[in-house]
């Protein structure tokens, strides 16, 4: 009897201890992400400050830079299209060999729009953050 109660109080604690570590894990990448996140925060502040000390000639130079980059993009037309030719500010969420996932944001940096584009099937989804929700679904051509 007594080897027994033994035997269930091993397994009992093996059990919780592997519960713990699995939880312990699944913490630690919360704060790995989470320190990412941070840091690419802390960059962009960091970016936006710079910006501010140059805003003259040098400025519009990268705007134009940036708006090459961005029309360059195969989704870029139908994206203007949809969503009209505001003044926009485009940042990769995601960019990989499969899809590419784009933020756009209003001038005041609020984010108002994502787009999931799929590279090998040139399909579109743009999404309406707040509001209206899906603009448009589709392939391109």
């Amino acid at each position: 009897m007594m080897f027994r109660i033994i035997i269930i109080l091993i397994t009992a604690a093996t059990l919780i201890t592997a519960c713990n570590s699995n939880e312990a894990a699944k913490d630690d990448r919360e704060v790995i992400i989470e320190n990412q996140e941070s840091v690419t925060t802390d960059g962009k502040h960091g970016d936006q400050q710079n910006e501010k000390k140059f805003e003259q000639a040098p400025n519009q130079s990268k705007e134009s830079e940036d708006h090459k980059k961005w029309a360059s993009l195969p989704e870029y037309n139908k994206i203007v299209e949809q969503i009209g030719s505001g003044d926009y500010e485009f940042e990769t969420e995601t960019d990989n060999k499969g899809k590419r996932v784009l933020l756009i944001a209003d001038k005041d940096g609020n984010k108002q729009y994502k787009t999931i584009y799929i590279k090998n099937t040139k399909h579109l989804k743009i999404i309406k953050i707040k509001g209206e929700g899906l603009l448009f679904n589709g392939i391109l051509d």
